[in-house]
C-alpha cells in the first residue's frame, strides 16, 4: 500500500479551544496548549513526513509565517492539512462561522495545506432536530466551494459530541452533501459503529483518513487497542488510496512515546 503517514500535533497539550470563542464565533478555534515547535520535532524524529493541527494553532503563526515554515523545513515535513469545525446549524451564527473557515483556509492554502477537516453539527440542548442534518449538509457543501478556491481537499470528521456520531447519524448526513468523508477509526467505534464497515461503504468519498486505536472505552497508541487496521488497509489498498493515513491521539502521558509506538505499528503497512 502506498500511502503517507502524518501525525496530529493536538497530543502535545491536549484538545482545548481558544476562550476568545466563548464571545466571539470568529475565534473560535481549536487549539492545542502544548508546543507546536516540540511536537514538530517530535514527530519527525517518530518517523512522520507530515503532520496536521488544530486551525488555533496554525492561526498563532497569522503573521509569523516564516517562522512556521522554517519549522516544517528544517523538520523535513510536509504541512498536510487543518482541522476546523463550528455549529453549522444555527443561521444566526453561520456567516460568522464561514468567514472563520475561510480565513484558515486561505492561510493553510499559502502555506501548503493539502487538506481542510471539518468537525461538527451542534447537538441543540432539547436534542437533535431531523432539519439539522440538512443545514449541517449545506453548510459543508459551502466548505466544500472554499476548500476548492483555496485548492484543499474537503472531508468531513465525524465526532463524538456533535450530531454526527453513530452510523445511522453518518448515513442521514452523506446523501445531502458533496463533501468527502475523513474516517477517524476510533470516533467510529466509540459512536457505536464498526470502522472497516464505514470505510467500505464510503470507500469513494474517502481522500484522507485518520486513524486512531480504541480499547477499554479509551483512545489509544496504534496496536494497543483492539481496531481491524489490517482489514482497513486492505480496503484502502484494492481502492488505490495512495493518500496520507494521519493518526491521532487526543491525549497521552509521553506525546513522542505514543507517536513511536504508532510509527513503529504502522511498519507493517510499508511492505
Amino acid at each position: 500500500m502506498t500511502v503517507k503517514f502524518g501525525y496530529v500535533t493536538n497530543t502535545w497539550g491536549g484538545v482545548v479551544g481558544h476562550p476568545a470563542g466563548v464571545t466571539s464565533i470568529k475565534d473560535s478555534y481549536y487549539l492545542a496548549n502544548g508546543s507546536t515547535e516540540e511536537a514538530l520535532k517530535d514527530i519527525s524524529s517518530a518517523g512522520y513526513v507530515g503532520f496536521e493541527l488544530f486551525d488555533g494553532n496554525l492561526m498563532q503563526y497569522i503573521d509569523r509565517k516564516e517562522e512556521f515554515l522554517k519549522q516544517i523545513n528544517e523538520n523535513s515535513l510536509k504541512f498536510v492539512g487543518v482541522y476546523t469545525g463550528g455549529n453549522f446549524i444555527y443561521p444566526g451564527i453561520l456567516e460568522e462561522e464561514i468567514a472563520k473557515i475561510e480565513r484558515v483556509a486561505a492561510f493553510a492554502s499559502e502555506l501548503g495545506a493539502e487538506h481542510l477537516i471539518i468537525g461538527g453539527g451542534a447537538v441543540r440542548s432539547g436534542g437533535i432536530e431531523e432539519s439539522d442534518f440538512e443545514a449541517l449538509a449545506s453548510a459543508l457543501d459551502r466548505i466544500v466551494e472554499i476548500a476548492e478556491k483555496n485548492n484543499l481537499i474537503a472531508s468531513y470528521h465525524p465526532h463524538l459530541g456533535t450530531c454526527v456520531e453513530s452510523p445511522d447519524q453518518l448515513d442521514k448526513l452523506m446523501p445531502l452533501t458533496k463533501i468527502n468523508l475523513c474516517p477517524d477509526t476510533a470516533h467510529i467505534e466509540a459512536g457505536g459503529g464498526d470502522p472497516v464497515e464505514v470505510m467500505r461503504k464510503y470507500i469513494d468519498r474517502i481522500k484522507y483518513v485518520h486513524f486512531k486505536d480504541f480499547g477499554n472505552g479509551e483512545f489509544q497508541p496504534l496496536g494497543v487497542g483492539h481496531q481491524k487496521f489490517e482489514e482497513m488497509a486492505a480496503i484502502l489498498h484494492e481502492a488505490g488510496y495512495e493518500g496520507w493515513i494521519t493518526v491521532e491521539l487526543d491525549s497521552y502521558p509521553d506525546p513522542k512515546e505514543g507517536a513511536v509506538i504508532s510509527r513503529k505499528y504502522l511498519s507493517r503497512f510499508e511492505k
